[in-house]
């Protein structure tokens, strides 16, 4: 059975998550504050974290940075759980390495949609590591992606990306000049098998392109096909490694 902790301080919400995530299957434990948060999953480890921003004591985006610093724990998916609906609020937990995000009030099934995809993700991350050799890495133009070390190199620096940046980064760069639609990212990426109205995708392809283009306004490598999804550019590539 999987662990689900759900760090909120409202009890209504606990009440209502821990309903229907226990008839769903799921062992639910629970945070009303950040610091008793981060002790629960030092102990427990849960399978998924379902984050709010607003905490007593140290707020959600700390208790996210802390986890995605600490070894072991780093790769606990994190949905944040906010009131807030502002797009700084929202690419800010991303930033810090949450996975996703719902908003209050938000449905039910979807949220319960997102964990099934998470949880069914994040079981096959060994499987996806396995897809490329140990020894191979992935070269496109200035970018360098190591993909057994978790790694990115542009123009020889590297440069930290979340484990969802990671992973776009890869999956774009494996199909470079093929247009991803966003909904096939949703499902390739996060793991949904039904539509949901998020902008994930978008926010994680803004951010990728701050952290690997020089110009993210007029971007060389991630092309926006308007109206249909994103392309990674052919580029130049460099002798060694695989080569795509």
């Amino acid at each position: 059975m999987k662990t689900v902790l759900v760090v909120e301080d409202d009890e209504e919400i606990v009440g209502l998550l821990r309903f229907n995530l226990e008839n769903q299957g799921y062992v639910v434990m629970t945070a009303e504050e950040g610091y008793k948060a981060l002790e629960l999953v030092k102990k427990v480890k849960p399978d998924l974290i379902l984050l709010d921003i607003m905490l007593p004591g140290i707020d959600g985006y700390e208790v996210c940075r802390t986890l995605r610093n600490s070894e072991g724990l780093e790769n606990i998916p994190i949905i944040m759980l906010t009131a807030k609906s502002e797009e700084l609020d929202v690419v800010l937990g991303l930033e810090l390495g949450a996975d996703d995000y719902v908003t209050k009030p938000f449905s039910i099934r979807e949220l319960l949609s997102r964990i099934k995809a998470h949880l069914r993700r994040n079981g096959n991350k060994k499987e996806k590591a396995a897809e490329l050799p140990q020894d191979d890495v992935i070269r496109i133009g200035e970018i360098t992606l190591k993909p057994q070390e978790y790694k990115v190199y542009v123009r020889d620096k590297l440069v930290n990306l979340t484990n969802k940046e990671f992973e776009l980064l890869k999956f774009l760069m494996l199909n470079k000049g093929k247009v991803m639609k966003r909904d096939f990212l949703l499902e390739r990426i996060w793991g949904y098998d039904t539509e949901i109205d998020t902008r994930t995708v978008d926010v994680h392809i803004r951010y990728l392109r701050q952290k690997i283009e020089q110009n993210p306004a007029n971007p060389r490598y991630i092309e926006t096909v308007r109206g249909v999804g994103y392309c990674f550019a052919t580029g130049e590539t460099t002798e060694g490694g695989t080569i795509v």
